[in-house]
């Protein structure tokens, strides 16, 4: 089998040991073709020293177009010449095998442009599976789900894949960077179903260290801009009312009642069913904290 080349990007700020990690995980994979890492430092200064890691091409970067996660990554993208490109965040790993895998499942679909795979939280010691039940992942399932298990430290596109007149790069205009993998997933599924490699090969790290655990206002308007910009979530009322119940949490996390109410009354119109509308009204009362509802959600593997 002739392997094509892949390039992993991955955008790290701050995080110097878990982006080691990450780095090793990538040289230790199992992967017979050519193989390049570009970190991409964002508004943080770069170790050039980590370009002398053994085994792999190390090329490290700054970020050279907007500040954030999206604008770092489209910087590792645009400086790339291999046939794939792979991301992975600076704080999660991937399996030994993950690569070669997954690489073998996106050729053997040849119309496919873009593939992932399941992933496992790791919360406070604990690892939980995140499995999509599936092999090919449609827009009208993203558009009801925002398919968590679908992480961005699994994305494995076709680098042609990611010019201007096909899927394009990654949206810089999202708020705070936020919801930029779901506006990615989104745009490529349209195009063509997603390849979906249903096993963990990804270990996902989740609390605190996330740079966007509890920013509530940035959940806010990206969660706002993505309604605005895929109207296949507003059209599926299951897809809508999960929207708008998410926007409510956050909203009652932030102190804003009555915006907490006006989109709890939303995702009631959408699904009556939707749980995020009860944790929304229990927070407005004060009977829980959206914190350690998280909490407990986050034990299981999941969120809100």
């Amino acid at each position: 089998m002739n392997w094509p080349s892949v390039g992993v990007v991955i955008p790290t700020r701050n995080r110097p040991e878990l982006v080691r990690k990450s780095i090793a995980a990538v040289r230790e994979q199992r992967y017979p073709g050519e193989l390049k890492v570009l970190l991409v430092y964002d508004q943080a200064e770069p170790d050039d020293l980590l370009a002398a890691t053994v085994g792999v091409r190390v090329q490290v970067l700054t970020n050279s177009r907007t500040a954030g996660l999206a604008g770092a990554r489209n910087t590792g993208i645009l400086a790339l010449d291999t046939e794939l490109v792979a991301f992975c965040d600076d704080d999660d790993r991937w399996q030994p095998d993950k690569l070669r895998r997954q690489v073998a499942a996106l050729l053997a679909d040849p119309d496919a442009e873009m593939a992932t795979c399941a992933i496992e939280v790791e919360y406070e010691g604990r690892c939980t599976p995140r499995l999509a039940g599936r092999s090919r992942v449609t827009v009208d399932e993203l558009a009801r789900s925002r398919m968590a298990m679908l992480h961005s430290s699994s994305f494995l596109i076709r680098r042609e894949a990611l010019a201007p007149d096909a899927i394009g790069l990654v949206a810089e205009d999202a708020p705070g960077s936020q919801n930029e993998d779901w506006d990615l997933l989104l745009r490529a599924a349209r195009r063509a179903p997603i390849v979906h490699l249903d096993e963990p090969l990804v270990r996902v790290l989740w609390g605190r260290s996330s740079h966007y655990a509890y920013e509530y206002a940035t959940k806010i308007s990206s969660l706002r801009w993505m309604m605005q910009r895929h109207p296949e979530i507003g059209g599926c009322k299951p897809g809508a009312a999960r929207v708008y119940g998410q926007l409510a949490c956050w909203s009652a996390a932030s102190g804003n009642r009555s915006q907490a109410w006006k989109f709890s009354k939303e995702a009631v119109r959408a699904n009556w069913k939707e749980p995020r509308t009860a944790i929304a009204l229990a927070a407005m009362t004060g009977a829980v904290k959206v914190e350690n509802v998280l909490s407990a959600l986050h034990k299981r593997g999941r969120g809100i």
